[in-house]
């Protein structure tokens, strides 16, 4: 049984390990130790799921890595881990060609209400609606891209907040230029 003090050691091993990636040469060594560290917890553990989906992911094996996200949130991974296994499982999704499932995982995703997120699924708020709005440009839903891109962005710009926030729900009552 894993103890909290081994936990934490574990999730300090973990970030080091992702904070190294760009020091590998040879992908497969990344996912190699990251096997290994998700080789110390059980089997079904959600945590070392999303590790190993992770490692896939960022080293270009998203059709691997959509099976270890699924399994990671079936097995009931939470927090900030649950958020970011739903952004990357919905990322993967589009990259191999489902855009609308995309759409749809992440459309999910941004109905939750803000009182049961924490400030750091919060703070991943942005990024929800940043791969949102890929699949929607990818359905052909343009202005709803678009739209929800630049809402977004609004709240980041030093200056113009409420004209940008504006304009990008406009943009969704407007009617296409037919030029």
């Amino acid at each position: 049984m894993t103890t909290s003090s081994d936990t934490g050691d574990w999730e300090r091993r973990v970030d080091a390990l992702w904070a190294a990636l760009d020091t590998y040469e040879d992908p497969a060594a990344f996912r190699a130790r990251i096997a290994e560290l998700a080789d110390e917890r059980p089997a079904d553990d959600p945590a070392a799921l999303f590790e190993r989906g992770a490692a896939h992911d960022s080293t270009g094996l998203p059709e691997e890595a959509v099976g270890l996200y699924r399994r990671a949130l079936d097995g009931g991974l939470t927090g900030l881990r649950r958020r970011r296994a739903v952004v990357q499982l919905a990322s993967s999704l589009r990259n191999l060609g489902r855009p609308d499932l995309s759409v749809e995982l992440l459309t999910e995703e941004r109905a939750i209400p803000a009182e049961r997120l924490d400030a750091d699924e919060t703070a991943l708020a942005g990024a929800v609606d940043a791969f949102l709005a890929l699949a929607l440009a990818d359905t052909g839903r343009d202005r709803e891209a678009a739209s929800l891109a630049l809402g977004a962005l609004a709240p980041l710009l030093p200056r113009y907040n409420r004209s940008l926030a504006h304009y990008a729900r406009a943009l969704l009552r407007a009617e296409p230029d037919a030029s």
